[in-house]
């Protein structure tokens, strides 16, 4: 089953670059708007282990000093007074 839609007020530079995506991937407007909604509102798997190298990753470069979680609710706790 289908449905239809129609868009209103749609900004020219967005217009402009849908349209320039559905040249660049051979479809009509209306395809390449389907398929933009499709990939955006897709659920997307989460790979723990990537993830977490990520954080590693991240944590590796701060230079800063490492926080702990008695510091976190020290500061917290300061604020609500």
């Amino acid at each position: 089953m289908s449905a239809s839609l129609t868009l209103k007020g749609i900004p020219e530079p967005i217009y402009r670059r849908v349209k320039l995506a559905a040249e660049r991937n051979h479809r009509s407007m209306n395809s390449e708007i389907i398929a933009c909604l499709e990939q955006s509102l897709a659920p997307h798997r989460v790979d723990p282990d990537a993830r977490l190298e990520a954080a590693r990753l991240l944590r590796a470069r701060s230079t800063g000093p490492r926080l702990r979680f008695k510091d976190l609710a020290a500061g917290i706790d300061r604020d609500r007074t």
